[in-house]
């Protein structure tokens, strides 16, 4: 019997627990990884084969129907080590397709379902077989079906961007959430020096460079990562840096919180943007952070003992009905959305969406950004963001709040108009294939000052 690659151990139970047990892909990646005591490039090779078989169940899981016999069927184990190896066959880069096929009957015999493994060996070999054909599918994105099989997309999702975005930028962007997502950082300077700290970041293994863009996309002080992050995962434990995407560092910089001030962050968990807007106001201004969820109003608390700093008031509640003191010069509503932005980053986020979770949403951020509107003093702003790509959350929720209101729109678009969004160009709709970044909406308000008594 073939022995079985640690790397495809931990893909495999990575999928197992991801569809069969409906943990998180990263969660369980992490735990897994961990277990195997797997690091460097072993690690990055499992990772890569964790994600990539998630992401890509859509196009696996169509051709296992297209290859079964009627009434033919096999056990959930025998389904993961078939994803497992038809992303090996199709979509790793390399040229290892029996390896690929051994590994997978090998994997499904020490299952528990050895029935299955014969299952699996002749739909793997069949998808070799098939191969060219099955490649020039998946090189066609030309149709709304075809672009869901070729970038293993789900059908409503394509066809609500192919409506909103039209069909070019829905084929790249679907292309885009299935490549490795881009890193950046900050360092901390109140852990030590800059360069102290980028020199522990791991020799020849990362590549840091200053960021570059349109604003807000290039903050001061913010890097792109390159290469392997694990000595970076370690400083931000310490809370030497702070490991972020572009666009949450641009919806903090779209924000604008200056020394002195005092801001209220709506919805901080995990806490990335409240450590950099804390870090913003400095020691005479203050934050209030708001957090619905225990567990990650403690990941708000930790993230800013980390980082070191104390001048925000972490508030376990309800954003829309939390006893909140008002007149804050900036008020950030990083607002619960469907994360249809983050789904490069995020292996398992797309088979966990449907329309329905965007309607469930609306009414929620709605009422979020009225909270806002209410707690601003006058002559303050409102920036609400989303990591979505969608107009029912974004432009048009944002249209909505101004017209009722009464707050104005601030022109971001005429700031930064190569990403002005294409609903509404006062807004910025940041996407994965053209900026590198998670697909961030930012729109920005300002609250009307009180006229003077004559006025």
């Amino acid at each position: 019997m073939a022995e079985i690659t640690s790397e495809r151990k931990v893909a495999f139970e990575v999928l197992r627990r991801t569809f069969e047990d409906g943990e998180f892909t990263e969660r369980a990646f992490r735990q897994e990884v961990t277990s195997a005591g797997l690091e460097g490039r072993d690690r990055a090779f499992a990772q890569f084969l964790a994600f990539g078989a998630v992401q890509r169940k859509g196009t696996s899981d169509a051709l296992v129907r297209e290859f079964s016999r009627r009434g033919q069927r096999s056990g959930p184990a025998a389904i993961n080590a078939l994803r497992l190896g038809l992303f090996e066959i199709f979509f790793s880069g390399g040229g290892a397709e029996h390896a690929a096929v051994d590994q997978a009957v090998e994997i499904t015999r020490r299952s528990g379902e050895s029935r299955a493994a014969g299952f699996v060996n002749a739909i793997l070999r069949r998808a070799i077989r098939e191969s060219d054909e099955i490649r020039g599918r998946l090189a066609d994105d030309s149709t709304i079906p075809a672009c869901s099989f070729a970038h293993s997309v789900p059908g409503w999702l394509v066809e609500m961007w192919w409506e909103e975005l039209g069909p070019e930028r829905t084929r790249s962007l679907c292309a885009a959430i299935n490549m490795p997502t881009e890193k950046c950082l900050m360092v901390n300077p109140r852990r030590g020096e800059v360069e102290e700290i980028l020199g522990r970041l791991g020799g020849d293994e990362v590549d840091v460079r200053p960021a570059e863009g349109p604003w807000p996309l290039a903050p001061e002080g913010l890097l792109v990562a390159s290469g392997s992050l694990a000595a970076a995962e370690r400083l931000a434990d310490l809370g030497e840096i702070t490991i972020l995407s572009r666009g949450s560092a641009a919806v903090v910089e779209v924000l604008g919180s200056e020394e002195g001030e005092r801001v209220l962050d709506l919805c901080s968990g995990p806490g990335i943007k409240t450590g950099r807007i804390a870090a913003s106001v400095g020691h005479y201004g203050n934050v209030v952070a708001v957090e619905p969820e225990s567990a990650r109003a403690d990941d708000v608390a930790a993230q800013l003992d980390r980082l070191g700093y104390h001048n925000t008031l972490v508030v376990e509640g309800d954003g829309r009905a939390a006893e909140i003191l008002s007149d804050f010069d900036r008020v950030l509503v990083d607002a619960p959305c469907s994360d249809l932005g983050a789904l490069a980053s995020r292996p398992d986020a797309r088979w966990r969406k449907n329309p329905s979770v965007i309607a469930r949403l609306l009414d929620l951020q709605s009422e979020l950004l009225d909270r806002a509107g209410d707690l601003v003093r006058p002559g303050g702003t409102v920036v609400y963001s989303t990591c979505t790509i969608s107009r029912r959350e974004n432009a048009d929720q944002a249209i909505a709040f101004a017209e009722r209101s009464g707050l104005e729109p601030d022109d971001l678009g005429a700031l930064a108009p190569d990403l002005a969004d294409p609903a509404d160009s006062r807004f910025i709709q940041l996407f994965p294939d053209r900026d590198s970044t998670t697909g961030f909406f930012i729109a920005r308000f300002r609250k009307p000052l009180v006229p003077e008594v004559g006025e």
